[in-house]
């Protein structure tokens, strides 16, 4: 599958996910910066990554969060031809996937650690 329409179907995807948000949560999520790439390798501190991760969240959780203007942004990476090979390249469960793993790593943004990320079934 081509880059652009599995980037097109995680647009779509991540779009959706963040409009059945919360309120609390919905305007936060907005902060944090969100990129789609082909595989880990283009940052960078990837030289420490495994190379098959689905994404990463990447710079201060809403916890930690310094007020100064030349901080670190906040971005969820999306590894999108991972989450293809992952789901055994079927459409619908790449993108049920996609959704699942942006909310993954949303959750590292909002401060949750890993246990509080399975409770909620991202795990």
């Amino acid at each position: 599958m081509d880059f652009e329409t599995l980037s097109k179907w995680a647009d779509e995807e991540v779009k959706a996910v963040l409009g059945t948000l919360p309120p609390e949560l919905k305007k936060p999520a907005q902060a944090c910066s969100i990129s789609f790439e082909e595989r880990p390798g283009r940052s960078l501190h990837d030289e420490q990554l495994e190379g098959d991760e689905l994404g990463l969240f990447e710079g201060p959780s809403l916890l930690e969060e310094s007020s100064s203007p030349g901080g670190e942004m906040p971005r969820v990476r999306l590894f999108l031809a991972n989450l293809w090979e992952w789901v055994e390249q079927d459409e619908q469960d790449y993108r049920d996937e996609v959704g699942i793993t942006f909310l993954h790593e949303l959750g590292h943004y909002f401060g949750w650690e890993e246990q509080d990320l399975e409770d909620r079934g991202l795990e």
